[in-house]
């Protein structure tokens, strides 16, 4: 979060965090945002690949860094660059760096996503958002962070909707909206924390939650014979 807010402010938008009360401020009201993502900030992190679509659609060009901080494995951009290509972009990678133009704007389409791709999936919807006319997004990835993603959208006045599980349809929009939004729940911190507890504490309470997401999850550790008390919002790790 710290390293995408400095990458937001390097391109030129207004964010204050108050880490203390956990909140972000973000006012762009008169700001006209760079559309250059450099490579000493997108090496630290893949998720900043994610500002393409959004620069692109709203400023008819975006030249960004190809995106490092990832030590799994190979894991390149070509199904986001696909994706934008569908919807009018030209696109070529010279010294590192993904140059993008759609001079008169990205324009609605059909796309079908080759491979089920969680940062593909987000960038191309979010580049619709701002496109001319209506997109059809087959094959998406649905993991709660991406219906997460369209319901903040639409909270700004984005229209978008699921047509089928893996299919969404966005119409382009020019009038978005100021929000509040409270972004969800980390699934692998909470994961991880609670099969911490299950294997080391006595008592753990882990706050904030929303545990139908995690339900399977959740059964398969009480078959394991976790003593687990789950609430709506909370579960409780009693060793």
């Amino acid at each position: 979060v710290l390293t995408m807010s400095k990458l937001l402010r390097h391109i030129g938008s207004n964010i204050k965090l108050n880490l203390k009360e956990k909140k972000i401020i973000i006012n762009n009201k008169n700001n006209s945002l760079k559309t250059l993502a450099p490579y000493s900030l997108l090496k630290t992190m893949r998720a900043g690949a994610i500002v393409l679509g959004p620069l692109l659609s709203k400023y008819g060009k975006a030249k960004v860094s190809l995106p490092g901080g990832c030590a799994i494995g190979t894991r390149p951009v070509d199904i986001h660059l696909l994706g934008l290509k569908k919807l009018g972009a030209k696109i070529k990678i010279k010294n590192g760096y993904i140059q993008a133009e759609a001079k008169k704007g990205l324009i609605g389409s059909k796309i079908k996503i080759p491979k089920i791709s969680v940062g593909a999936t987000e960038n191309l919807i979010i580049a619709a958002c701002y496109a001319h006319g209506t997109t059809l997004l087959k094959n998406c990835a649905c993991e709660p962070e991406i219906k997460d993603l369209i319901n903040f959208l639409k909270k700004i006045g984005a229209e978008i909707k699921w047509t089928n599980k893996r299919e969404i349809q966005i119409k382009g929009c020019r009038n978005f909206k100021p929000a509040s939004y409270t972004v969800m729940f980390d699934r692998i911190e909470a994961g991880t924390f609670i099969i911490a507890g299950a294997l080391i504490a006595k008592k753990l309470k882990i706050l904030s939650l929303d545990t139908k997401i995690i339900k399977k999850e959740l059964g398969i550790l009480k078959k394991m014979g976790v003593n687990l008390k789950i609430k709506k919002k909370e579960v409780i790790i009693l060793n």
